[in-house]
């Protein structure tokens, strides 16, 4: 049986006695690579991923057309003024720090409750993860409504780093569980202490996941509106926003909204080269052993400390900081009938929103994981271009086609949820296509042997087996969807409000009272799913 679960006939040697090594293996897995690859997908399926990515790549279309619709020579006047150069150095300088902030406190906590016998390890571990929650213009609200004066970078800084650094600490620590502990053995039994192996050995094994990490927090960064505009810092994003509600002419936002992505792609690439050619897995087979946890000794109360300084800072000081103001609030600023109704309009884009994304994502997500061509991989490539496209240039790209080809979609629901799905569709594919890699290939192989049709197989067989993945993911994007801040306030319809731009609004004001009740809910409603998905992956 080769790799993906199929089995392929090979016709016995008969001056060949039966060997235990991997060579017969290793054949059957390329003559089954090329069957797969050979098959033709079901032509609706193909059809379905083709508008999948078209719809992705059309702010990128839309960024192309806007930014030289007045001729190279504007665009490139605007690009190169001193304005574009300061943002620029505002914008990575922020992501410079954030990222910086993000590595130490990702691997830190990573190894300490990964790797240590740390008191409480597990709940620890919880607590780090649990950032991911909240969005990061509730944790600058939470701040700056604390102490006004970290306004600026100082507090932009601070409040992304605070929900960034899971994304370094999740994948790091899920390295170092499924590292092999033979080298640093080997390094402690040359002599090595504990911090020098740590050093020399087990961090440059973890190089791609932290490299990874902090991508996605580089990203996240760079897109980021609603941090940095309570904060009151300028960046590439806020300068966008104010560029397109200042002046009718789109050109300047389209010109600078291109040099945004042009960073995220350099980001990308960086990333790429950092992993190296060397490589980082085990050379035997078999499962990795489990690691003897490293006794912390006098370090024990130095690591609880920091354990606790983080946990307070990420979730302890947001929490507390919403309930003061949830208790100093009255009637007025509560207002609960226009809370729920706008907690049922954030409850109704996101589930829409989710709806579309996960149905977009599916044709792809299978292609990218049962049909390995070159037509697949450019279709999931597509698919993934909302990764470089912040949500500030999305939503410019929808209004601009909106109000050229379909003015009745403008400022309508169908626009924003669209909008959702060509920012989120990399998360939905991601969560299929590890979904339909995990369901065995051989059960659809044995339904089309039983006279199954292609579309009768993606149906009974392909589609169930993924579904707990799949769900997964779609938790995860309508999460995602009710976060979001830029794109919301750009396109929502005209008298309907989300929490997120509720909260923008009053926090605008510093109306921070009045601004609490939504920051609460939102972060409510944003836990069950949460919640959920930590149940899923455990």
């Amino acid at each position: 049986m080769n790799n993906t679960g199929r089995p392929v006939r090979t016709a016995p040697r008969p001056d060949a006695a039966p060997r235990p090594d991997a060579a017969p293996a290793a054949s059957g897995r390329g003559r089954a690579g090329r069957l797969r690859a050979g098959r033709r997908p079901p032509l609706l399926l193909v059809a379905g991923a083709c508008a999948a990515a078209a719809l992705a790549l059309l702010p990128l279309v839309y960024l192309g057309v806007r930014a030289l619709e007045r001729g190279p020579g504007f665009a490139w006047d605007i690009v190169t003024t001193d304005r574009t150069l300061e943002l620029l150095a505002r914008s990575l300088g922020l992501a410079v720090v954030v990222v910086a902030a993000c590595l130490v406190l990702g691997i830190s906590l990573a190894w300490l409750t990964v790797r240590t016998r740390l008191p409480g390890a597990r709940v620890w571990s919880v607590l780090a993860t649990l950032p991911l929650a909240v969005p990061s213009y509730v944790a600058a609200f939470a701040w700056i409504s604390a102490e006004p004066r970290l306004a600026g970078f100082t507090g932009s800084a601070l409040a992304l780093t605070l929900v960034s650094y899971p994304y370094v600490h999740l994948p790091v620590a899920a390295a170092l569980r499924g590292m092999d502990p033979a080298q640093e053995e080997a390094a402690r039994s040359l002599g090595h202490g504990p911090l020098r192996t740590f050093w020399r050995v087990t961090l440059p094994q973890l190089r791609p996941a932290a490299a990874g990490g902090g991508l996605l927090v580089a990203l996240y960064v760079l897109s980021d509106f609603g941090a940095v505009s309570i904060m009151r810092y300028e960046t590439f994003t806020r300068a966008i926003h104010t560029s397109y509600r200042a002046s009718f002419d789109r050109t300047p936002a389209a010109a600078l909204s291109c040099v945004l992505v042009l960073m995220t792609v350099l980001l990308v690439a960086a990333e790429a080269r950092t992993r190296g050619r060397a490589g980082h897995s085990r050379t035997g087979g078999g499962t990795a052993r489990p690691v003897p946890p490293i006794r912390l000794g006098a370090l024990k109360w130095p690591a609880l400390g920091w354990c606790s300084a983080v946990a307070a800072a990420g979730v302890a000081f947001p929490l507390a900081t919403l309930g003061y103001w949830l208790s100093v609030g009255n009637s007025r600023t509560w207002e609960p009938d226009r809370l729920l109704g706008t907690a049922g309009s954030t409850l109704t884009v996101a589930a829409l929103g989710a709806a579309l994304t996960t149905v977009l994502a599916l044709p792809v997500g299978i292609l990218a994981a049962r049909h390995r061509s070159r037509t697949a991989h450019l279709l999931e490539q597509a698919a993934y271009a909302g990764h470089a496209v912040p949500g500030i240039t999305v939503a410019l790209a929808m209004v601009f086609l909106a109000v050229r080809y379909a003015p009745e979609l403008y400022q309508e629901l169908p626009l924003l949820v669209a909008a959702y799905a060509v920012l989120f569709l990399p998360v939905a594919v991601a969560a299929t296509r590890a979904a339909v890699l995990q369901s065995p290939p051989l059960l659809e192989d044995v339904a089309r042997s039983l006279g199954r049709g292609p579309l009768r197989v993606l149906r009974e067989v392909t589609v169930p087996l993924a579904a707990p993945g799949i769900a997964a993911g779609a938790a995860l994007t309508f999460v995602v969807c009710m976060k979001e801040l830029p794109a919301t306030l750009l396109l929502h319809p005209t008298g309907m409000d989300t929490l997120a731009t509720r909260l923008w609004a009053e926090t605008t004001t510093a109306s921070y009272a009045a601004a609490a009740p939504y920051a609460a809910t939102l972060i409510l409603i944003a836990a069950i799913p949460s919640y959920l998905l930590g149940r899923h992956r455990t």
